[in-house]
Formats: C-alpha cells, sequence, structure tokens
C-alpha cells in the first residue's frame, strides 16, 4: 500500500518525491531493499553489486605517499582504483567495473555540466588499532545518497548495492593504502552520480555516471584553540526551507564559497549559517552544528537544528552524536533537536550559561568551536580540557572508539580485504 501523501496538489517537487520514494523498495518503511529497485521501468536491470567486474591495475607504479605529504597539494591522492556504472534511461543499469584510477570522458553538453544534475556521499574507511578496516554506518550514506539522485532525477538504485561496491573497492585498495602499520589514519570514501546525457535542455537526464573513489583527505578536527566561526552576511544564506540543504548536491556548496573565503580572510574557519528574520542556527559550514548550555532554570542541554523542515543536512555524524548522547549522557545532558537563535546563544553568553559547541561532520570529525562572530559581537566558549569542551572531547572519544576498533559496536562494519 501507497504511503498516505502529505503533499498537496500545488506541491509539485513534494509530490514528485513522494511518488519516487514509493516507487524504491529500499525506502519502504521496513527499510530492506528487495535487490530490484529500478529505475522507473520494471523490466530494466537494477544496479547489482554480485555483476562487478574487475580490471586490476599494475600497483606497483604507484608509492603510498604519507599523510602529510597527500594532503599538502593542491590535488586530492585516489588509490589506485575506482568503480563505475552507468545507467541509461532504456537500457537501466549495466555492469559495474572496478579500474583503474583515472579521468572520465564527457561531451561538453553533458547534463552535469550545465544543469547541476550531480550528488555525492562522503565516508570515511579506518585502519583500526586491532588491525581491522572499518566503515562507519554505511548503510545510512547509501541511503541518503538514494535520497539526494531522486531529488535531482537522477536514477534510483538499491543502497545495499552500493554499500557492496564501497566494500569491494576498499578490499581492493585498503591493504596497500591503508596497511596495518598506520593503525589509527584514514581514507575518505566519495560515491558520486551525475547526469551525463549529452544534451542541451532543462530535463531529467537519460543517462548518469555513478563512481566510487578513494582518496586522502587532511585532519579538520583539531584547529589550534578551536573552530572559530562568522555568521553570514544578511544578504546571502545556505539553504532555505522548501530547497535542497536537506540532499547532497554539489548547488549547495559552490555558492557558499564567495562568503566563505571572505571569513578566512578575516581569520574564521567557517560560516555560521543563520535562517530567517528570526536567524536560526543551522549549519557551521557542511557541518552539523551543536551547542551546549544551562537552561535558565539551571539544566544541561545538548541543542542541535531540527530535520522536520528538510532544511539542513542529516548527518551521519549528527545523527550519531545525537543517539550516543541521549544513550550514555542522559542522565546529565537534555539532548533536544530544536529551532534556536542566534539571540538565544548571545543571552546565554550574557547570563554565563553557556557551557560549550563544536560541528559535526564527515570532513570536520568532531571540532570544537571556541568563538562566534555575529555582527560586532564575540561569543565566546569555554575550553576546559586544552583546546576542547568536556562532552566535544568525550562524544569524540567514544566515537574514534567504535570508528577504529576500541570499542566493538554494530557501527563499525569491518571490511572484507582481499590480498593481491
Amino acid at each position: 500500500m501507497a504511503p498516505h501523501s502529505t503533499a498537496t496538489s500545488e506541491d509539485l517537487a513534494a509530490t514528485a518525491m513522494e511518488h519516487k520514494i514509493a516507487q524504491q523498495p529500499s525506502l519502504s518503511s521496513n527499510g530492506h531493499g528487495n535487490g530490484h529497485v529500478q529505475s522507473g521501468e520494471d523490466n530494466l536491470p537494477a544496479l547489482d553489486a554480485s555483476k562487478l567486474i574487475y580490471t586490476f591495475a599494475d600497483t606497483s607504479v604507484r608509492s603510498v605517499p604519507s599523510e602529510a605529504e597527500a594532503t599538502s597539494g593542491n590535488e586530492t591522492i585516489c588509490t589506485d582504483h575506482m568503480i563505475t556504472a552507468v545507467w541509461k534511461a532504456g537500457a537501466g543499469w549495466s555492469a559495474p567495473e572496478l579500474k583503474p584510477y583515472g579521468p572520465l570522458t564527457l561531451m561538453p553538453t553533458a547534463s552535469v555540466l550545465h544543469y547541476a544534475t550531480e550528488c555525492f556521499e562522503g565516508l570515511k574507511v579506518y585502519r583500526g588499532h586491532d588491525g581491522k578496516l572499518r566503515l562507519f554506518r554505511p548503510d545510512l550514506n547509501a541511503r541518503r545518497m538514494l535520497m539526494s539522485t531522486l531529488r535531482i532525477s537522477l536514477p534510483g538504485f538499491d543502497p545495499a548495492e552500493l554499500e557492496k561496491l564501497i566494500h569491494a573497492l576498499l578490499a581492493v585498495d585498503g591493504p596497500k593504502w591503508l596497511p596495518a602499520s598506520r593503525p589509527g589514519s584514514f581514507l575518505y570514501v566519495r560515491p558520486a552520480m551525475i547526469g551525463t546525457q549529452p544534451q542541451l535542455g532543462v530535463q531529467a537526464p537519460k543517462e548518469a555516471l555513478l563512481f566510487i573513489t578513494a582518496s586522502f583527505m587532511p585532519r579538520f578536527d583539531s584547529p589550534p584553540g578551536g573552530m572559530k566561526l562568522h555568521t553570514n552576511p544578511e544578504d546571502m544564506i545556505r539553504a532555505w526551507v522548501g530547497g535542497f540543504g536537506y540532499a547532497k548536491v554539489g548547488a549547495n556548496y559552490g555558492p557558499s564559497l564567495l562568503a566563505t573565503n571572505e571569513a578566512r580572510k578575516r581569520g574564521f574557519g567557517q560560516i555560521l549559517w543563520l535562517y530567517g528574520e528570526e536567524k536560526y542556527c543551522t549549519e557551521a559550514g557542511a557541518s552539523n552544528f551543536f551547542v551546549v548550555w544551562r537552561t535558565k532554570d539551571g539544566r544541561r542541554q545538548l541543542v542541535t537544528a531540527p530535520l522536520d523542515d528538510k532544511l539542513i543536512l542529516d548527518g551521519v555524524t549528527r545523527r550519531s552524536v545525537v543517539e550516543l548522547a541521549r544513550e550514555r549522557l542522559g542522565e546529565e545532558l537534555e539532548v533536544v533537536e530544536r529551532k534556536y537563535t542566534i539571540d538565544e546563544v548571545i543571552e546565554a553568553d550574557k547570563e554565563g550559561r553557556l557551557i560549550e559547541a563544536f560541528a559535526a561532520g564527515t570532513a570536520f570529525f568532531i571540532c570544537p568551536v571556541s568563538q562566534i562572530r555575529h555582527r560586532d559581537y564575540d561569543v565566546n566558549f569555554p575550553m576546559v580540557k586544552g583546546d576542547s569542551g568536556q562532552y566535544t572531547s568525550m562524544i569524540k572519544g567514544w566515537m574514534y572508539d567504535i570508528m577504529y576498533g576500541n570499542e566493538q559496536h554494530p557501527w563499525g562494519v569491518v571490511i572484507d580485504e582481499k590480498k593481491q
């Protein structure tokens, strides 16, 4: 039975999304796919990881750089292989291929180059202190990528098949690029999908390319003295209700760079994006934002923006922070997801009720925030544990232990590595 529609006849985008979601078994109420998710054509091939074709690179050609070397230049250093899969409206999904990392070929009229028909995900693979290779909750990333593809009219797929393809790439490249001799290290995994139909005209693409790469990424989670945020200018916002801030599409990020670069020239690391006349706190750069404060009646709260208006991204790190804090800090810290304003933060600062703040995301992990500059007012957060707050440090430690195998937890998904 189709889910009850909450959209009116005028809500074209919402209605279209409901129809697309209803066609995806993997987004049904039980959350389990049946391996036959199609892209509007029931008799066409679905994305199928069991059909993966392997073409191996000569792995002796490239050596693995140190983390410092790999992140010091202007080019992202990727591993030996990548995975690609082609989709066409009249043919469905082709067999995916694992092949040597290299350039993609696109026509100048490809949809992605003109109409921003692209989306992506970001997750990390970790070399644990127990020697094992792990992903952190990859099922959430795979399901969120499906939501993003549907939002911009790219083809659907079973998220479980995407997750299997990620495993396949890391099983091959993990042993070399994250060797057991480097415990505590990670690679960044980037699944992406782009519209490739070589035809100008604003329309849903009839051709698309899925590709997955793994690369080095700098560590952003421990800036000296904590991250400093500057609120966005009055004439600029990053996302809006009724938009696509909840989907991980490139159009969310490019337009924000102008203000971000200006903030960095002034000594700030990221923008704290405010929304509406009320100036609700939403995200810190592309990361979710958390504040710990005492309420006026003395209760300690961990507060972050809600997801119900689809203004911000449902971050995997955000979700994990909320769940861990409720499970492990519930007796001393109330976890609240609600709209709150920068004026509330300033009021708490003036009344001495602020405890700490942090940003949470895949790239920035758990990053302590030390300051917010809003117009001509500076909010300064206590850093009681060196360059971090007490709860920030505690939550970050729990997350680290799960990711790197110090704590055996269902969120840490072990990769079955292949030795070439």
